[in-house]
């Protein structure tokens, strides 16, 4: 088929990389892995961030609406001149990002719509929000099909539109720069890999020092890969531990991570808000045992007590002890290890996803 994709949050040309950035792209390449032809449909960023004032959000929305219908008016000139496509596919709208463009685009050119990992909260049904989340309602509604990567996801959606149409796609990532057997890591060695910025993920640096200020007397060190607006108030978290056990290694390069990751031995993570977490696949790709909360889409993506250890949300005791028992038990440590690796490589891998792609689009009819 040939699909025309849109990412509304982020495109995957975008410069910044990010856990969203890189599943549109592995989305793209799992589309072209099974013989599809994938179009970038539009650049256009749609993000609404938390609103400073009532006034300044509304602007911003209507000039954004404005952009939306000129992109519109591009592409119908382009499909009335080179045909339509076949389907239409649209990564991760949700409140602050909706589809401005595809569903009525679609709608006018009879061409099929889909949406993979769109997501409704019924707690944000408030203000401005509530027009966008409605935007996403209606566009979930139209799609011949939504691709959930969470049962999470999908019982939202399906509270919101209970006549969608739905399908499950595991979280996934392209294994191939981690298919060599790794080098043995430094056992003691912990790891992370999150951006740095406000809320979820400030909150989860903040637990992960509270825990490390904890098991003081075990002999481990970490490495951090991050950045961003937040930095400040991530490292001020950490000044209370010995400045010498903590590796900041800043913003890598993606094609990096992977040499950070086989360093390690166990990757650390509370996972405030994540919707599954692309590092926490990485992690256990490079066969590094995954502890985190189990909390969010995290379930989703680590399986607790075979590659690694899930704990109770907000759960400081749970989680710091999580990790000693992985310091101290090198044993059991390193059977997590061959698991976690085992579990990525075979079940969560871009083939397989893939695979499972074609499958769900098949079902779709196409004219």
């Amino acid at each position: 088929m040939r699909i025309a994709f849109y990412a509304p949050l982020k495109s995957p040309n975008d410069p910044v990389a990010s856990g969203d950035r890189q599943m549109a792209r592995t989305l793209i390449k799992a589309l072209e892995h099974v013989g599809h032809r994938v179009e970038l449909a539009s650049e256009l960023r749609f993000y609404l961030r938390e609103p400073d004032s009532k006034s300044f959000d509304a602007l911003k929305f209507d000039a954004l609406k404005i952009d939306a219908r000129e992109d519109a008016a591009r592409l119908t000139r382009l499909w009335a001149r080179d045909g339509k496509p076949d389907l239409w596919f649209t990564y991760h709208p949700y409140y602050k990002a909706p589809d401005l463009i595809g569903p009525e685009l679609t709608a006018a050119f009879a061409v099929p719509y889909a949406t993979a990992e769109a997501s409704y909260s019924r707690r944000r049904n408030a203000g401005l929000w509530a027009d966008t989340q409605a935007l996403v309602a209606r566009a979930v509604e139209q799609a011949a099909l939504n691709i959930c990567f969470t049962q999470r996801d999908r019982q939202g959606l399906a509270d919101a539109v209970p006549g969608a149409t739905f399908g499950m796609l595991s979280p996934f990532i392209d294994t191939s720069a981690f298919r060599e057997t790794p080098a043995r890591g430094c056992p003691t060695r912990l790891v992370t890999v999150a951006m740095m910025r406000p809320g979820d993920k400030l909150e989860s640096y903040r637990m992960l020092a509270q825990a490390l200020g904890s098991i003081g007397h075990l002999p481990w060190t970490m490495s951090v890969v991050g950045d961003g607006p937040a930095r400040d108030e991530v490292k001020a978290q950490f000044a209370g531990l010995p400045a010498e056990r903590i590796e900041w290694l800043g913003a890598i390069e993606p094609a990096a991570v992977p040499d950070v990751l086989y360093s390690g031995g166990i990757y650390v993570w509370p996972g405030f808000g994540e919707a599954y977490g692309v590092a926490y696949l990485e992690a256990q790709a490079a066969g590094l045992p995954v502890v985190a909360q189990d909390i969010a889409g995290v379930p989703e993506v680590v399986r607790d007590g075979r590659t690694g250890f899930l704990t109770p949300p907000g759960d400081l005791t749970a989680f710091a002890s999580a990790i000693e028992r992985l310091l101290a038990r090198n044993d059991e440590r390193t059977v997590m290890a061959a698991e976690a690796r085992r579990f990525i490589l075979e079940e969560r891998s871009l083939g397989a996803a893939a695979a499972r792609l074609a499958e769900l689009l098949a079902k779709i009819p196409v004219s």
